[in-house]
């Protein structure tokens, strides 16, 4: 027969409090490296778990991204560029782009359109916990998103007359 015990509300927890740390920052700990050390092809390759020959792939991709070349064309990424891997990971991984649509993604960002830019079908890009790189979007205002929505309609009128 078990027995309950409650434990007393008046004694204290004697850990101390401890802040959440950011995403970067518990990258970094993990890594043992600052966040603004640069990053070699395996230690990026393990972060995202990917292999390394993808993430040459993405470099032939994505003119984006251009990690330093060393002696023997060792590749070092810079903080920025590892950011952007992580990106183009979510977007291919996680939210179902394809390597085109990236592209399209990016190069948008590039121009700042935000009538041309992913809708609220891809819920996750504006939930990411993701740090904000600048040049990739932002979701789209809800005045872009209302827009977007009365041509879709109006187009679906036009398609019906055709028809």
């Amino acid at each position: 027969m078990e027995t309950e015990i409650d434990a007393p509300s008046d004694i204290e927890d004697p850990r101390p409090l401890i802040e959440p740390e950011t995403a970067e920052a518990g990258r970094a700990r993990l890594s043992g490296k600052a966040s603004t050390a640069f990053r070699t092809i395996s230690e990026v390759s393990t972060e995202l778990e990917v292999p390394q020959h993808v993430l040459r792939f993405w470099e032939t991709k994505f003119s984006q991204l251009r990690p330093l070349k060393r002696g023997g064309g060792r590749r070092y990424y810079r903080p920025e560029d590892v950011a952007l891997l992580r990106r183009i990971h979510a977007l291919l991984y996680r939210e179902g782009y394809t390597i085109k649509g990236v592209q399209r993604v990016l190069r948008t960002a590039r121009r700042g359109d935000v009538e041309t830019q992913p809708s609220e079908a891809r819920p996750q890009a504006a939930q990411s916990a993701e740090p904000t790189i600048p040049g990739l979007p932002k979701p789209p205002s809800r005045s872009a998103d209302k827009l977007l929505r009365e041509l879709l309609a109006e187009l679906k009128q036009l398609r019906s007359l055709l028809d």
